[in-house]
C-alpha cells in the first residue's frame, strides 16, 4: 500500500505533547469515551489514535477550557461527527450553548462586581498608607 494514502495515526505520546497535555489526561478521556484509539503490540497494550481521535481530542480541550462538563463536551463532539442538518441535533446544541452562555455571562458580572469590590479595598488601603506615611 502506498504510505501517501495511509490515514495519519498518533501515538500516545505524540498527541500529548502536540496539546500540553498529560498521557494520563488522554487515557481518562479515552475512558470517558471521548477517544477510541485501536490497539495493538503484545497483548494490545500500545495505543494507536486515529485522525477521528485527534480532532476529538482538540474539541474535548477546547470544551474544558470554555468551562464545558464532559457530559456537554460529549455531547457537541458526537454532534460535530453526525449529520448537522437534523433539527433535533441542532435544537439540542442551540440549548447546550445559550445554557453555556448565559452561565460565562454571570460569570462576568460576578468578575466585573469583584473586580470593582478590590479596586475599591486598594483605593482605600492607599489612602491608609498615604495618611499613616504622613503622620510620621
Amino acid at each position: 500500500m502506498d504510505d501517501s494514502r495511509r490515514t495519519p495515526s498518533y501515538t500516545i505520546g505524540e498527541l500529548a505533547r502536540e496539546f500540553e497535555v498529560t498521557a494520563r489526561a488522554i487515557r481518562f478521556y479515552e475512558d470517558q469515551g471521548l477517544l477510541a484509539p485501536q490497539r495493538c503490540g503484545a497483548g494490545g497494550r500500545q495505543r494507536v489514535y486515529s485522525q477521528r481521535d485527534r480532532t476529538r481530542l482538540k474539541l474535548t480541550l477546547r470544551g474544558k477550557r470554555l468551562g464545558l462538563s464532559l457530559s456537554e463536551i460529549r455531547d457537541l463532539v458526537d454532534m460535530y461527527e453526525s449529520p448537522d442538518d437534523t433539527v433535533p441535533q441542532l435544537t439540542r446544541f442551540l440549548a447546550t450553548l445559550e445554557r453555556h452562555r448565559l452561565s460565562l455571562e454571570q460569570q462576568m458580572r460576578d468578575i466585573r462586581e469583584t473586580l470593582g469590590e478590590i479596586a475599591a479595598h486598594e483605593a482605600r488601603a492607599r489612602q491608609l498608607l498615604a495618611q499613616a506615611g504622613s503622620q510620621n
